[in-house]
């Protein structure tokens, strides 16, 4: 059963999510890629404030496609996830609280995960059509010049997300791998 959740959300909710819980996430998420990413922190080391507030934000590894006529946004599916392994332990710091993608995350991650309590939540690759439908508003935030990886602040209703990395260090890549094995 699918659970709908408010966003943003806090850390003492985040470390209550728990690896494969389904969730419906509704609210604002922000779209940030590597550029976007690599960005704010060069930006950061000089002394300029960040674009967007971090505190309990959910960051979408997305590029959305432009919309067509009649649409709020086009095609809207997760990137890989590991291109921002090396920004997110610090976004983490700053208080994000959620990650959306798909993919392996390193180590370093998985560490800030627990030491900050955010969660890692992934969403279907290649379902961006689909997912799109669940965007119902969407404007540009931050750096406009990067087109599809500027940052975006999406309003979601009933966006699907399975929690696939939890503050526990639960971890459904490795834990789901042991269950399939043993069925074996």
């Amino acid at each position: 059963m699918d659970k709908r959740m408010e966003l943003p959300i806090t850390k003492e909710q985040a470390r209550s999510l728990s690896a494969g819980e389904k969730l419906l996430l509704n609210g604002v998420i922000y779209t940030a890629r590597d550029a976007a990413h690599k960005r704010m922190i060069e930006e950061y080391a000089q002394g300029k404030p960040l674009p967007i507030s971090m505190k309990n934000a959910a960051i979408y590894y997305a590029g959305p496609a432009p919309a067509k006529p009649g649409q709020v946004i086009g095609s809207c599916g997760p990137t890989t996830s590991g291109r921002m392994d090396a920004y997110a332990p610090q976004l983490m710091v700053w208080g994000q609280t959620m990650m959306i993608g798909k993919g392996l995350r390193n180590q370093a991650v998985v560490d800030a995960m627990k030491e900050e309590g955010a969660v890692y939540v992934t969403t279907i690759g290649g379902a961006g059509a689909l997912l799109s439908k669940c965007v119902t508003a969407m404007k540009c935030v931050a750096y406009e010049e990067l087109g599809a990886e500027a940052i975006y602040e999406l309003t979601v209703k009933d966006f699907p997300v399975i929690v696939t990395m939890d503050s526990k260090g639960n971890n459904l890549y490795r834990d789901g791998k042991q269950v399939y094995s043993r069925k074996l």
